[in-house]
């Protein structure tokens, strides 16, 4: 017995947690009333080891764009950064690039 799928089945997503394993995942720090642009920017050359202009570069991004990439990788890589960078004090978050 032969199975056929409808061709519109075919370009449903199986479920909302799918992902293209081909595309990178980022880690977003957002803007937030609290920190200072020196400690965002402090955070960034330790984590990251960022040089000094980057990080500055980054938090202005932070600042006045209201978020910034500050990495891409690896789902795990990116997790750990956003953890460490919880433990900064940072609001960030990860997702998969589009």
């Amino acid at each position: 017995m032969r199975v056929s799928v409808a061709p519109a089945e075919l370009d449903q997503p199986r479920s909302a947690d799918e992902v293209t394993p081909d595309r990178p995942w980022l880690t977003i720090v957002w803007n937030d009333p609290v920190n200072l642009m020196s400690y965002v920017t402090y955070v960034f050359e330790h984590v990251f080891g960022y040089p000094r202009p980057k990080a500055e570069k980054l938090m202005l991004d932070v600042h006045h764009k209201g978020k910034a990439i500050v990495a891409s990788g690896t789902r795990e890589a990116m997790e750990r950064n956003v953890e460490v960078l919880h433990g900064y004090g940072l609001w960030a978050t990860v997702r998969q690039d589009t």
